[in-house]
């Protein structure tokens, strides 16, 4: 879930589909090592703080939803001639123009949005943001069927809806205090519409790609409401 160091453990196929469910707890280390990273780049320019958040985000996470992203971008373009190229281009470990673009893209959204919030709000908003945006996972993994057998089916025997809604109890009280964080309901259904009609289904990839998006629409959310 991070690129932090764990110790070592022996685990069943059911003890890893279970750990789906503590994707948004993971959600808030993320969120204070980012939140940390601005405090300490915003001592000296908002716009260094804005860059030091990005730096740490892509590296706290390994660039892993990044590289999810740039598959479902070239998927996408492959969409439109047949199930065995879509998976052929999903399992390609080399990234495509589309790919390249929507990284990019990606990468600046974030620190222009980053820069902006960071301008107008608190610090702590951003230790919410990659939480809030990893609800969505579990939500696409219950409601998507997989496009293929990989890490993204494997955690569907591990999520139930009442994680969904002690994770969404949990954070509602917080949330009520930045509402635009509620905007990740939408992005999240919308997301998972996207990837049903478009792929046709979940992947780890479409996680990966989902956690990215999302995050920059609460980012936006943010900017706007502020």
């Amino acid at each position: 879930m991070t690129r932090l160091p764990l110790p070592v453990v022996d685990a069943s196929d059911e003890d890893f589909a279970g750990i789906m469910r503590w994707l948004p707890a993971a959600g808030l280390v993320v969120g204070v090592v980012v939140a940390g990273a601005a405090w300490v780049g915003g001592h000296s320019d908002i716009w260094v703080g804005a860059l030091c958040a990005l730096v740490a985000w892509v590296a706290i996470t390994g660039a892993l939803h990044l590289d999810g992203l740039g598959d479902i971008a070239d998927a996408s373009g492959a969409a439109h001639k047949d199930r065995d190229t879509l998976s052929a281009v999903l399992a390609d470990p080399h990234i495509g123009s589309f790919g390249v673009v929507a990284i990019t893209v990606q990468l600046l959204a974030k620190l222009v949005l980053l820069h902006a919030v960071l301008d107008r709000t608190s610090l702590w908003v951003l230790v919410l943001v990659p939480a809030v945006a990893r609800i969505g996972p579990l939500v696409w993994t219950l409601t998507l069927p997989p496009l293929h057998e990989g890490l993204g089916s494997r955690f569907r025997h591990g999520t139930k809806w009442w994680q969904i809604a002690l994770w969404a109890g949990l954070l509602a009280p917080i949330v009520s205090f930045a509402p635009a964080l509620s905007a990740g309901i939408g992005a999240i259904l919308l997301w998972g519409w996207w990837l049903r009609t478009r792929l046709g289904g979940i992947s780890g990839d479409g996680h990966g790609a989902g956690i990215e998006l999302i995050e920059t629409a609460l980012l936006c959310a943010l900017a706007i409401s502020v």
